[in-house]
Order: C-alpha cells, then sequence, then structure tokens
C-alpha cells in the first residue's frame, strides 16, 4: 500500500467526523492493491464487517468473490470499499451528512488508487458517484466515464440474496465488467475511452 493511502487509512480508523464512530467496533477503510485496475464500492459495513474490520466478509462478501471468479478475477486482484467506512447502526442506509463526511476519504482513495474501472454496488454508492437521478434498477450494467474512469453501475451483491431472480442479471453485469477490462487491454493508455458499439456507455464531466 502507499504511503498516502496508508495515511488516508489511518484516519478513517481513528475518524470522528459523523456519528457512526460511536456504535462501531471497527472502522472499514478497504482493502486490495493500492494500483487495483478495479474498484468496487459499496455501502457500508456490516455486522460481519464491522467486527472484523475488513469489507465484504459475510454472505454477499462471498458472492461477491463467486462473481469475480465467474470472469477469472481473485478478491486479491482488485480494491474494495464502502461510501461509508462505519457500520450504521443494525445496518440501516447511511444517512446523507455521514455520506458527506465519509466522502473525501472515498474521493482520496479514487484519486490515489486510480483506477480504470470503478463498480458501484447498489443506489446508494451509484448516487454518491455519479448524481442523484442514477439508480442501480435503471442503469445497471451501463458504463459511463468520468474523466479517465468507466464507471459501471450494478447491484449490490446483498440484492440477490434478498431477490434470487437477480442473481443472472448480476452475473451478466460481472461479464459486461469483463468485456470493458478486456477493451481497456486493447487500448493505449493516451487513447480516450469511447462509447462501446451499443451506444450504452456515456460520458460525465470530470472526476471532481
Amino acid at each position: 500500500m502507499s504511503s498516502e493511502l496508508q495515511v488516508i487509512h489511518s484516519e478513517i480508523l481513528q475518524c470522528t467526523k459523523c456519528e457512526l464512530h460511536k456504535s462501531r467496533t471497527k472502522a472499514v477503510p478497504g482493502e486490495g492493491p493500492h494500483d487495483a485496475r478495479i474498484m468496487f464500492v459499496g455501502e457500508g459495513p456490516g455486522q460481519n464487517e464491522d467486527e472484523q474490520g475488513r469489507p465484504f466478509v459475510g454472505a454477499a462478501g462471498k458472492f461477491l468473490t463467486e462473481l469475480l471468479e465467474s470472469i477469472g478475477l481473485k478478491r486479491s486482484d482488485v480494491f474494495i470499499t464502502n461510501i461509508v467506512k462505519c457500520r450504521p447502526p443494525n445496518n440501516r442506509a447511511p444517512k446523507k451528512s455521514e455520506i458527506e463526511a465519509c466522502n473525501p476519504y472515498l474521493q482520496s482513495q479514487i484519486r490515489l488508487i486510480n483506477p480504470s474501472i470503478v463498480c458501484a454496488l447498489g443506489t446508494p454508492a451509484i448516487t454518491t458517484l455519479i448524481g442523484d437521478e442514477y439508480s442501480a434498477s435503471r442503469f445497471h450494467g451501463k458504463p459511463l466515464t468520468k474523466g479517465k474512469i468507466t464507471i459501471l453501475p450494478m447491484y449490490h451483491p446483498a440484492a440477490a440474496l434478498y431477490d434470487a431472480s437477480l442473481k443472472e442479471t448480476i452475473l451478466h453485469d460481472f461479464k459486461i465488467l469483463k468485456q470493458l477490462l478486456e477493451r481497456e487491454e486493447t487500448l493505449k493508455p493516451s487513447t480516450p475511452k469511447s462509447a462501446d458499439s451499443s451506444g450504452a456507455e456515456q460520458t460525465l464531466e470530470k472526476w471532481v
């Protein structure tokens, strides 16, 4: 891990910027290579994550590992984090103020890791990274570009645990991720990202 990223993660572990620090067991900065090509951003830690200080270690994490393996990747290949780094009480949705307090950490992680692709898992992550008008149900599997980064909105893996019919949809969206990776490998670093043949990829304002 780069020294700058280590500093950010140390700050997260001691953070008291919002009320979530009062009820957490452990903050969960995230984990993965400091130069990962792919970054996954979920909503927030659950009970298992809060206890272990690691992201996606419960049932949704197991499914995420299976999804990665379905396209030939391992957890150790990607960086995994959340929009909030502490567990909301009773797994409630994070409040806007909590997301805003934590967002500078997420933006710093994205800047330092500089991934090619950011997978936004679930509507809270999607709206945080792209905008309030975006949702998982409407935009899953439709890549967008923001500066030099491709953002791929997806359903959160936990959604398939509550609605089994979404499993095939999520598996299909991971195939789109694989296609994005394969396409990236054929492009030179100086070549701008362009829309795919289906026209699904859109261009957003540059990353802020």
